[in-house]
């Protein structure tokens, strides 16, 4: 058995490369990988008032996971992916109620002339083609605090907790499909293409509570596309059946040590006809190999469902790497939105994390490590 370290892209909401532990055996290995973020956030107004506290899995979750390849011959391969999210600070399982390995969990067959077949518990393509597609700045830009939130909560997308029904609403930093079937095509001249659909489970209803979703990318040299659809069906004892309808094109383009990102990214609740689109364009920039900046502009609008509502976020952030695995790291966000309505960052999730006020400001260091 030997053991070495290798980079290989992180499973979400990752910014850069992570070190793997790996035992092989001939073509065959089983992969042990694993990513920890924690620091000290300060947030000038939660329910009218400032608050200095511990949070972690910002930057990048916390996660701890296995890989498995098995080279069966003729290009093809058995592989399986598990992976489990924690808090650094309780060490209780996250999300809470979804399992030890409620962030991913699938087996499948990959072909090196065909494509990938995975079945199990994992992304749609609004993460896969849109998020690993790096279109979206918060991979390197603010992590958690850089997704999609803002005075939407009325649209109550139903995988939420209540004081949070629009977090993540375009499901970009990882919401996953139970009991799925996902297809991913090899490249084709640049392009590549997924497909995946949820089961549902009802009993002479095959439509009901399902997941599909479909992507699309295309890649040359530094330039990059790619867009996205997923339509998510929820289900409710004694409640109507509620769709939520996502969409989103993105592109990045990488010019030496500079690189930038665009992204548009939409939800629609068909239950209740509530709507939100965004655009945003970020930007970073590796200033010698040891530091990093980056920035990101983001607008936010919900339609008359959600009162005309509206935000503008600005993110920025230094990375200072220690080592090819370890960071510090100093970001800053703000958010305003229209008179009237509650400003609310993505990632302040405690029940009264809402502002009082049209803003919120938050500032955070912290340290990532990966293995």
């Amino acid at each position: 058995m030997k053991m070495s370290l290798k980079w290989w892209g992180a499973l979400i909401v990752c910014a850069g490369a992570q070190a793997q532990a790996q035992a092989d055996t001939g073509n065959n290995s089983v992969t042990l990988f694993g990513v920890m973020d924690a620091g000290i956030t300060y947030v000038s107004n939660e329910g009218g008032h400032g608050n200095a506290k511990f949070d972690d899995g910002i930057l990048s979750p916390n996660m701890f996971g296995l890989k498995g390849n098995e080279d069966l011959g003729g290009g093809l391969h058995a592989v399986f992916t598990l992976v489990n999210q924690f808090a650094v600070g309780t060490g209780a399982i996250q999300p809470p109620g979804k399992g030890i390995f409620g962030r991913n969990a699938w087996i499948g067959l990959d072909s090196d002339q065909y494509g990938k077949l995975t079945l199990g518990n994992q992304y749609d393509f609004m993460t896969d083609a849109l998020f690993f597609g790096r279109t979206d700045a918060a991979m390197s830009v603010g992590g958690l605090y850089n997704f999609r939130a803002g005075p939407f909560n009325k649209i109550a997308i139903p995988y939420n907790p209540p004081y949070a029904g629009q977090f993540d609403w375009d499901r970009m930093s990882g919401q996953t499909v139970t009991n799925s079937v996902k297809y991913s095509s090899p490249s084709l001249a640049g392009f590549r293409f997924g497909m995946l659909y949820g089961f549902g489970g009802v009993p002479g209803s095959i439509g009901s509570g399902n997941t599909v979703s479909a992507g699309i990318n295309y890649d040359n040299g530094p330039f990059g596309a790619a867009a996205a659809y997923t339509e998510a069906k929820y289900l409710s004892a004694g409640a109507p059946e509620v769709g939520i309808r996502n969409w989103g094109v993105g592109a990045h383009y990488q010019l030496g040590s500079l690189t930038t990102n665009a992204l548009i990214t939409t939800v629609r609740n068909t239950q209740n006809g509530g709507a939100i689109a965004e655009g945003e364009i970020g930007v970073e920039y590796l200033v010698t190999p040891s530091v990093q900046l980056g920035a990101d502009y983001m607008y936010m609008k919900g339609n008359d469902f959600l009162n005309n509502n509206h935000a503008h976020q600005v993110t920025a952030v230094a990375d200072y790497f220690l080592s090819k695995r370890t960071l510090v790291y100093v970001e800053a966000v703000y958010q305003r939105t229209n008179s009237g309505a509650q400003a609310l960052i993505s990632g302040v999730l405690d029940a009264d994390g809402t502002s009082s006020g049209p803003s919120q400001f938050l500032t955070r260091v912290g340290v990532e490590t990966r293995f």
